[in-house]
């Protein structure tokens, strides 16, 4: 891929990528140049379409350029900013979330979903006097130190067990469990009585392929918690505003303590969140001791894209994701009879046992998929039959 002058994206950046998710290595080829979108389609610097059904990794769940969006995001822009103060466009979106979750009664926003678990669990800390926080093996909860032991996703990827840099003492404070195992989870807090201070959990695990939870996981991790006194988070970022209304917490009626988000409430430009109790959350500086800052948070730019997303996804938006993304899922079952298809609203995943050979039957066939058999496919509200039907002939070759 080449830049300006001779400059190719492999002589600047690690491994090509701003993000090792977005890199080819497990499947072979490079990637290709994408110069430009539109609903569910993308185009690359030859000219090639794509049925695109990686969107951003989530955030795109209207398709690429949706004229409500780009209207809000143009006019955010010519109203100038960012202005170092709270906005309106930041207490709207703000509403438009605790209306949509109502276990969110304060929010902060922040700039990345990794900073809004970082946060998060310094709320949790700092709740409960206590150091330690367990997780579920193949769980993601982006890059900070103490949260990247056996995390999915690009590390699954990779084949890496955690990273290079991180401290014994910063690993020593993450318990790490089997996802959908409660037995585990309770072993984990009595042999650890007095210091888990939370619980992080993808509600529905999308970061070593879709792995939704088993009957009663989640309630069951809402009693052992209250328990222990240890607090529950779930972390929304793929989830929140995706797979219902109000999230993965709704769709399985489960209220943690806390919530981050990312992705959709920010339209496709850069941003997280973390909210929940109002007790927890009046920790936060200024209101209390927890420290959390950020110059960019809430940008007028980035609330508009997200208050103009939130407001597209009405009752008849969900029902038609839901029929597509079931319609994808039937037709792959269809075309790759061998394959195991794993669905929650719109995040579906392909297991197959080549998974090259798979993306690249795709790509030849103009549909884009996560390069990674561990990356959930994004379904929006811009896929429509006729991208269904191309992507079933991509997957059996025709």
């Amino acid at each position: 891929m080449r830049a300006a002058g001779s400059l190719t994206a492999a002589d600047l950046f690690p491994g090509g990528v701003s993000s090792p998710v977005r890199a080819y290595g497990a499947v072979g080829g490079d990637p290709p140049e994408l110069v430009r979108g539109k609903g569910c389609r993308v185009w690359d610097s030859a000219g090639r379409e794509y049925v695109d059904y990686v969107c951003a990794y989530g955030p795109l769940i209207l398709g690429h350029g949706h004229p409500a969006v780009l209207e809000a995001v143009a006019a955010a822009s010519a109203a100038g900013g960012p202005f170092g103060v709270t906005t309106e466009g930041e207490i709207r979106l703000g509403a438009l979330i605790r209306e949509r979750m109502p276990s969110i009664e304060r929010l902060r926003f922040v700039n990345s979903g990794t900073e809004a678990v970082m946060s998060a669990l310094r709320v949790a800390r700092a709740a409960t006097g206590r150091d330690l926080v367990l997780k579920f093996e193949g769980c993601y909860h982006g890059h900070s130190d103490g949260l990247l032991a056996k995390a999915g996703s690009g590390l699954a990827t990779l084949g890496l067990p955690g990273s290079a840099g991180v401290t014994a003492a910063v690993a020593g404070q993450t318990v790490v469990v089997p996802y959908n195992d409660l037995d585990a989870v309770a072993a984990a807090l009595v042999a650890n009585r007095g210091q888990v201070a939370a619980v992080i959990v993808e509600p529905v695990a999308a970061n070593m392929g879709v792995v939704p939870p088993a009957p009663g996981f989640l309630d069951g991790l809402r009693r052992l918690t209250a328990d222990a006194g240890t607090l529950l988070v779930f972390d929304e970022v793929i989830t929140g505003f995706r797979v219902a209304p109000g999230g993965a917490q709704e769709l399985y009626g489960v209220r943690p303590d806390l919530t981050v988000l990312g992705k959709v409430i920010g339209g496709g430009l850069p941003v997280g969140a973390y909210g929940g109790r109002a007790d927890l959350m009046n920790l936060v500086a200024p209101s209390g001791p927890v420290y959390q800052a950020g110059t960019l948070s809430g940008h007028p730019v980035v609330m508009a894209a997200g208050e103009a997303t939130l407001q597209q996804l009405d009752a008849a938006l969900y029902a038609r994701l839901e029929a597509t993304a079931a319609e994808l899922e039937a037709g792959l079952r269809e075309a790759r009879p061998e394959a195991r298809i794993a669905r929650v609203g719109s995040l579906l995943t392909a297991f197959v046992l080549d998974f090259a050979s798979f993306f690249n039957r795709l790509r030849a066939g103009g549909v884009l998929v996560p390069p990674s058999q561990y990356e959930a496919w994004f379904v929006s509200a811009a896929h429509d039959p006729t991208a269904v039907e191309l992507t079933m002939e991509a997957a059996r070759g025709s």
